[in-house]
């Protein structure tokens, strides 16, 4: 095989054209006569054993071209990128084929080019790091939490429901005087005052007493779904029962009871510092990415299409596989039907989010390779390591199932990461 041209074109596009010679072409149309042979009958010879000289008398000489050339298609490609050198990205596309009278092939793949990326400003960057503080309100609806949690529920016989109450209610929803979609229930469990169903309904079961039935009249907001949104609906409620929640006592033996701590005020301190932690690890994340962002928004490359789009596929297929869908051959349409994924929300969040993503690949890359970043055995057995606790998996099993280059190139990202982010200067927030 020859590579006879590569032509740069805009978008970092490119054309490879790779000719094979006429012996590599006769090989591949040898080997797809053999490949299909068994499935031709040819009259005076038994299924599968016509020579292919009579095949190709009887069907023309290009009956096994189009086998061949499919044959010889991924040879030809791997030649191509091995020797013009591109880096390529997504797959390629044969724009053209041809065949010359001499039996030679040459092939035309249309390929994306990795892009040349020039760094902006990445060292250096300032953001806001939100101050962490925690309250002893704080502390207090954490532990108010935990006692709702393990309340004991007690039924309410002798009294209207009130709000922090759970009222066991059926209900029938009615827009016009008709029944609509989703909106009938029974023996529904509803807390009132969580807040989860319709703004002004649960304050209206609020004040009902066991058995009683009523017409609850409820305007829908105007950012529901669009066959409900701002219409006048009617509810026909009956409450069925009534249960309250008993919270513990606030002391020690609540305490020992919820934790690993003998007192209250152990108990107290160890929320305090939990929240301390979260609340901190939370803040350093806003300020990464904030920093992150602004250098991968410094870097200058000329994006081909195909790695944004790559991208989107892998952030929806990631969001599938939450639910359970992991098959390969489900086509991205059906997965955007299944979250429910619309044209406005692809514009509007899930393509710029993945091209933010793809920014910041090249970001890091590119700084990998201007600092020339080496992930050292020491430490990439450290960082593998500690992923393998974070995921509950052993450092054998993360090189099995990602491979060993794409766990170090992991590494040497975060290598970059964090050159980024510990050059950065925290930026005191304004004041209200």
């Amino acid at each position: 095989m020859i590579l006879k041209n590569v032509e740069r074109k805009e978008k970092n596009t490119a054309a490879i054209v790779v000719e094979s010679d006429a012996a590599e072409f006769e090989k591949a149309v040898n080997t797809a006569y053999l490949k299909n042979r068994s499935s031709i009958s040819i009259p005076g010879f038994r299924k599968g054993k016509a020579p292919r000289a009579v095949i190709e008398g009887m069907y023309g000489p290009e009956v096994f071209y189009q086998d061949a050339m499919d044959e010889l298609a991924p040879e030809a490609y791997e030649f191509g990128v091995k020797e013009s050198g591109l880096k390529l990205v997504g797959t390629p596309a044969i724009s053209d084929v041809n065949i010359t009278d001499e039996r030679t092939v040459a092939y035309t793949f249309s390929v994306s080019v990795y892009p040349e990326v020039t760094l902006g400003q990445y060292k250096g960057l300032e953001a806001v790091k939100p101050a962490v503080e925690v309250s002893d309100a704080d502390v207090e609806a954490e532990l108010n939490a935990t006692r709702k949690r393990n309340a004991r529920m007690l039924d309410i016989d002798d009294r209207e429901a009130r709000m922090g109450d759970t009222a066991n209610i059926d209900f029938d929803g009615y827009l016009n005087g008709e029944r609509f979609d989703g909106g009938k229930a029974e023996g529904y469990a509803l807390e009132l005052g969580s807040n989860s169903f319709v703004p002004g309904f649960e304050e209206q079961v609020a004040g009902m007493k066991i058995g009683e039935e009523k017409d609850i009249n409820i305007t829908f907001p105007e950012e529901y779904t669009p066959e409900l949104a701002g219409k006048d609906v009617v509810f026909k409620v009956k409450l069925n029962s009534l249960t309250t929640p008993e919270l513990p006592e606030l002391d020690d033996e609540f305490a020992k009871d919820v934790s690993e701590y003998d007192t209250l005020e152990e108990y107290k301190n160890s929320i305090r510092e939990n929240l301390l932690k979260v609340r901190q690890e939370r803040a350093d994340s806003e300020f990464k990415n904030e920093i992150l962002r602004q250098a991968a928004e410094n870097i200058t490359a000329d994006i081909p299409d195909v790695m944004v789009e790559d991208k989107v596929e892998d952030t929806l297929r990631s969001y599938a596989s939450q639910f359970g869908l992991r098959d390969r051959n489900t086509s991205l349409e059906e997965i955007r039907q299944m979250l429910g994924v619309n044209d406005e929300m692809m514009e509007s969040s899930v393509r710029p989010g993945a091209l933010a993503q793809v920014k910041s690949d090249l970001l890091l890359d590119a700084v990998m390779e201007a600092e020339e970043l080496a992930d050292t055995d020491e430490g990439f057995e450290a960082y593998i390591a500690r992923v393998a606790e974070e995921v509950n998996a052993t450092a054998e099993q993360l090189r099995q199932y990602f491979g060993e280059e794409f766990m170090r190139h992991e590494f040497r990202k975060e290598l970059a990461t964090n050159l980024i982010v510990d050059s950065a200067v925290e930026k005191a927030a304004e004041a209200e």
